[in-house]
């Protein structure tokens, strides 16, 4: 498996992935945004034969205000069921992590994730050290309610 930066002729098969596997889907204009405003921050993890079998899909928040410290935000980020558990979406987060420190000096990283995810919620809060900062009521479209999630990024900015 191969993680590498994502490029304008992989959205195509992020969207795919995202649509195998997640409720909350995007425009193409959506990833396209993302991939031309935040080139650094998304990538893709591609089997041998090329194929994008996961993807994160990131972006720093511009909506903050002008004391609000830097921070990067984890969009959506997927891998295709036969490829999971293999740690290709650790790998992607960090990937991800380290750009935001080191380009953009992102000071933390934040997310939102299903309730009912327990998968996710053991990646983020169990393997990667996210906590809790907020429960956001009915965030998602279908009325389930999202943990709003912070990892510090202080130890990776150089």
């Amino acid at each position: 498996m191969n993680i590498r930066p994502a490029r304008v002729e992989d959205l195509a098969g992020m969207q795919a992935c995202n649509l195998q596997n997640l409720p909350e889907n995007y425009t193409m204009k959506y990833y396209m945004y993302h991939a031309l405003t935040w080139p650094q921050l998304s990538f893709v993890a591609e089997d041998n034969k090329g194929r994008i079998v996961g993807y994160i899909l990131a972006k720093m928040e511009e909506d903050t205000e002008s004391e609000e410290e830097a921070h990067g935000h984890v969009t959506s980020i997927s891998v295709l069921r036969s490829y999971r558990r293999l740690g290709l979406a650790k790998r992607l987060m960090v990937q991800s992590q380290e750009a935001m420190a080191t380009v953009f000096r992102a000071s933390y990283v934040s997310l939102h994730v299903r309730k009912s995810n327990r998968a996710a919620l053991a990646l983020y809060r169990d393997t990667l050290g996210f906590t809790v900062k907020d429960i956001e009521k009915k965030y998602y479209a279908d009325g389930e309610d999202a943990y709003a999630m912070r990892l510090s990024l202080k130890d990776l900015a150089r």
